[in-house]
This record gives C-alpha cells, structure tokens and sequence, in this order.
C-alpha cells in the first residue's frame, strides 16, 4: 500500500497508543512486530474514563493536533468495523457562581446551553446549573475494545503480536538501534517505536537517554447500575460520569492520596453516593471494580513524541490524554515513520526539548 514494504518496525506496548500506531504502521506496507509485557491493554487503557476530550484551556501548544482528534476517530470508525464510539456529547460545568460563564478559553465548538436545554440533554440532574458548556461532537469509547479492534487491524495488515513478551534491552550498532532483546530472543528492527506508557522511562534509561514523565494516578469506577440514567457525558465539581454501551455506569475521580479513606473502593462508595445525590432514578448503585491508572504524565504536560537524539532508529509516543490523541498520532507518526513526513502538528512534541545540551 505505501512505501513501507519491508521495514522492519518493534512497537514496545500494547495500550490504545501503541495499537494505533501499530495499525497505521502496517496499513502502510511496515512490517510491524508489536511487544507487550503483560497483556492487551493491560496498562493505563484498561483503566481510563476514556473520554474523547479536545477542550482545553488557552493558550495550548498542540491545539492543532487536539483540534484533529476527533475527525481522525471519525476516520477510524469508518475503517474498523469494531471500533464503536458513543458519540454522546459532553456537558461541563465548573465550580463558579450560580449563572455565571463556564471557564473560557474552551474551544469554539462547545456552545454554552442554558438550565432547560440542560435538562433535554440530562432530564435525570437534579441540581442542574443555570448554564454549562455542551460539546456535541465529543463522545467516549471503551478503551479496551478499541484497542482490541485496532489490534485485529494491524492484524489483518499482517502484523505479529506477542504478548506476555518482556524487552530487557535492546541491541544497538554504532549508536543505532538495530534490534530489541526480549524474553524470546532478539527481534530485529529498522525503527522501535516506545509506546509503553508510563513504562517507556525505563527503557529510555536502558539506552542512556532520561525524559521526564510523571506516572500521575486516576481513580476510574465501574458501578451496576440502571441504563438511560445519564444521556452525554457529564463533568461537574460533584463527578465525572457516563453510561457505557451495556448500562455501567462510569466515573472518573482525582487520586489523593494513598489514606485508607482514600483508596478506591472507598472513593467509590463516597463517588456513588454522590451520583444518587445528583441523579434521580438511581435506584440501585454497585461498584464492580475500582482502580488506580497510571497515566504518563510528561513534565511539561505536553506529549512526547518524535525520534529519540543521540541514538538512532528510536522513535518515543508518550502523552496525555493518550486516548484522545491515539487515533490521530498512530496516523501522523507513521506517516513520520514510513514516508518521512515530519508533521507541523508534532513540532511542539520533540523529546529533544528535554535533551538539549
């Protein structure tokens, strides 16, 4: 299909980044082997909210590349008949006085909705602010089994998988990497694509090279609970919660500590408690798994992404919000990767920001 044929490309980590990347690298032609530790989507994916979020507050160094997010998923969906997004919206409210504007600098495609067009949105809210901002072309996916799709697709391009496969270290040729050495053996690479998470320190330091990312902690809940309780995605002071495709409800809640009182099973009980307070019809509300993502938190809070300096045939896919962005980095990179493409949109993300001498 492109002019990828042959190149012998390792991606190390099989979350929803590495997934993307593997299936764009193989629909152009690459010859894509992808490494992962543990087990698909094993890392962070598995336990993130998952929301496709392209706001944020100015000024924003890679507004360009959130600003394709969503159309890129869009393009996807088209693609990969397993990758199913509800396209539900997101409505968000902040903490600020009673009537007053939501925070501004949210991008122009969320448009400001007074209560009674609140409440067609939500008719559940009980407590519904007199505005909020209304994104309608956000939406969620379920993380996992998009990875999953992504993954048959890469697949189907002719991609090899190997889970449950460790990388402990790598094989490197007058300062180019030339293979990854893992728990079966060397497997030869032209380029290695670090896609491990929060993981990708460790091997970065295993090639001498030191980036800063943060493992900055999540609480992501899933309840049993009615379906149709919430309609879009609701983020408000009091939660952060939508509904999944098979009715669990879904809740993301700020790490604080690692207290008894604030581990995640109590933060769920605490969490559910407050959605019955803003909900009507919650009538019954369990919690059936609580957990800690680790997301791979770069310290200037923007991505990391681009070719490794000082060693060569290393390329680095680090970021927050990874889910968003998954779609439209897999694309961008390897056209980066395979047609030597550099993208404008990934200038702001080269690691050598952090390496200069």
């Amino acid at each position: 299909m492109g002019s990828g044929q042959g190149r012998r490309i390792v991606v190390i980590g099989a979350g929803i980044v590495g997934a993307s990347l593997a299936y764009h690298l193989a629909g152009k032609g690459a010859n894509v082997t992808l490494v992962e530790a543990e087990d698909i989507a094993s890392g962070v994916t598995g336990s993130s909210f998952a929301w496709l979020n392209t706001s944020h507050p100015e000024p924003d160094p890679i507004a360009q590349l959130r600003g394709s997010a969503i159309k890129e998923y869009r393009r996807l969906e088209t693609q990969l008949p397993g990758l199913e997004i509800r396209w539900t919206g997101a409505l968000s409210y902040s903490v600020m006085a009673i009537g007053a504007l939501p925070i501004p600098g949210h991008q122009a495609s969320a448009n400001l909705v007074s209560r009674s067009q609140i409440l067609d949105l939500e008719p559940n809210l009980k407590n519904p602010p007199q505005s909020a901002l209304y994104a309608a072309e956000e939406g969620a996916l379920d993380a996992v089994a998009a990875t999953h799709a992504l993954i048959a697709g890469a697949q189907a391009y002719g991609a090899k998988i190997l889970t449950q496969t460790r990388v402990l270290g790598f094989v490197t040729q007058s300062a180019t990497v030339t293979g990854v050495e893992t728990t079966i053996g060397i497997i030869d690479a032209d380029i290695v694509v670090l896609a491990a998470g929060t993981g990708i320190t460790k091997l970065t330091d295993m090639l001498g090279v030191s980036l800063p990312i943060e493992a900055s902690p999540a609480i992501f809940i899933r309840y049993k609970s009615q379906p149709n309780l919430v309609h879009t995605l609701i983020s408000s002071p009091e939660m952060e919660v939508r509904q999944s495709s098979d009715g669990a409800l879904l809740a993301a809640e700020d790490y604080l500590d690692d207290a008894m009182e604030n581990q995640p099973a109590a933060i769920a009980l605490r969490t559910a408690k407050t959605i019955q307070n803003e909900l009507h019809g919650v009538v019954s509300i369990d919690p059936e798994w609580a957990c800690v993502g680790l997301r791979p938190m770069p310290a200037d809070g923007i991505p990391i992404i681009g070719y490794l300096p000082k060693v060569g045939g290393v390329y680095v896919c680090a970021m927050h919000p990874g889910i968003t962005l998954a779609a439209i980095v897999g694309r961008l990179a390897s056209e980066e990767i395979i047609d030597d493409k550099a993208s404008s949109s990934l200038c702001p993300c080269r690691p050598d920001r952090f390496l200069q001498a």
